[in-house]
């Protein structure tokens, strides 16, 4: 992964936890809609920077958001 890659998926990263931040904020009437952008985040970030091929394991984890960042992080520390 180069280092624009890198850069880029810390944006994304970054995004995903603000509206993990934002879904634990909310009441249960909108938590629906940040569910939805939550999941399609992190979808889009396992398609766009092939995540699979850094972490295989990745898409098994992808229904708990904290455990995806977590294994976000661990891939952007070490190829940084």
């Amino acid at each position: 992964m180069d280092k624009l890659e890198i850069e880029r998926l810390k944006k994304s990263l970054h995004y995903l936890k603000s509206k993990q931040r934002e879904l634990k904020r909310h009441d249960e009437n909108e938590i629906r809609s940040f569910e939805s952008i939550i999941k399609y985040q992190k979808n889009f970030m396992v398609e766009q920077y092939k995540l699979l091929h850094y972490e295989p394991l990745i898409k098994q984890e992808i229904k708990n958001t904290e455990i995806f960042i977590g294994n976000v992080q661990k891939i952007i520390d070490q190829y940084s």
